[in-house]
């Protein structure tokens, strides 16, 4: 509180402080609830890339440590991918929303992923008072790959076989954010560019996490002009069968009860262009995406 000598009495002030405190106590019984959990949240869309969303992103990611919940960053990077294949020349193809990664693509996604943009991350939570550490698929075999099952197609894009849990379970125990980027690696050596998506829900699962959140460009799941809070798997197959949940979303969804079925307690879906959307999904009772949820 800032020390000052008089108190503001403007009626629309009080307002707007009583309802600081209100959204403070709706977030209480959710602060005792999830202190000591582990949430994966996969981190894309314009909330990479635009500064205020880049530093409400950190901010919310700050807070969440702060409060004794376990958080662990998994991030794209496309388009920064992108950019620098352009600048040395080398074309981009993508097939099924999955970029093709020959021998020298994979040396930009591993360069790009898990140098400029992942230490940039890290710098960000940082300099917001978190204690965040970059690590890369690599690092302690994070993420051992396998090659996908389009890779005569895609090259070296690849699957999550396993995770090493040892080592992000000790990054957590010393309350640190571990910030990873999906490059994995094989029992050869080789090199695999893994979609951020697949690889953050390989983690959760095998953090038995309470929560996966996809921070993206996408509001949630939306049936005419709402966003449905909260969809349960038999829920889902009726609204794609209906042709509600369509397109790019049914990959997502079909992804998310995957996650599920495999003990991940409940999958978010929220809009990283709107600022605070982790917080405001996460301690309120209303919420601001949808929640995928067991039957």
């Amino acid at each position: 509180m800032n020390d000052t000598i008089c108190r503001d009495t403007n009626p629309a002030m009080k307002g707007r402080q009583q309802a600081i405190g209100q959204v403070l106590i709706e977030a209480l019984p959710y602060i005792r609830q999830f202190e000591g959990k582990t949430f994966v949240i996969k981190y894309g869309g314009a909330a990479m890339t635009e500064e205020r969303l880049k530093n409400a992103f950190a901010q919310n990611i700050t807070l969440l440590r702060k409060v004794g919940i376990n958080v662990v960053v998994v991030h794209g990077g496309g388009t920064a991918i992108t950019r620098v294949a352009d600048a040395m020349g080398l074309e981009t193809e993508f097939v099924h929303g999955k970029r093709v990664t020959d021998e020298k693509m994979i040396e930009v996604v591993q360069m790009t992923l898990a140098g400029k943009v992942n230490q940039d991350i890290v710098r960000l939570i940082s300099s917001h008072g978190a204690k965040a550490v970059g690590v890369s698929g690599l690092d302690a075999r994070t993420i051992e790959a396998v090659p996908c099952r389009e890779a005569s197609h895609l090259g070296r894009v690849g699957e999550v076989a396993s995770v090493n849990t040892e080592y992000l379970d000790l990054l957590c125990q010393a309350r640190l954010i571990p910030v990873i980027a999906p490059v994995g690696i094989d029992t050869e050596g080789n090199l695999y560019n893994i979609n951020a998506d697949d690889a953050a829900s390989g983690i959760a699962i095998a953090l038995k996490a309470e929560k996966l959140i996809y921070v993206s460009d996408v509001e949630g799941v939306q049936c005419g002009d709402k966003i449905l809070k909260s969809v349960c798997k038999s829920e889902a197959a009726d609204l794609i069968e209906q042709g509600i949940i369509s397109g790019g979303m049914i990959p997502k969804s079909l992804s998310a009860y995957k996650t599920l079925d495999s003990g991940v307690r409940k999958v978010h879906l929220i809009n990283g262009r709107l600022v605070h959307s982790l917080l405001l999904e996460i301690f309120t009772d209303s919420g601001v995406g949808t929640q995928f949820v067991v039957e």
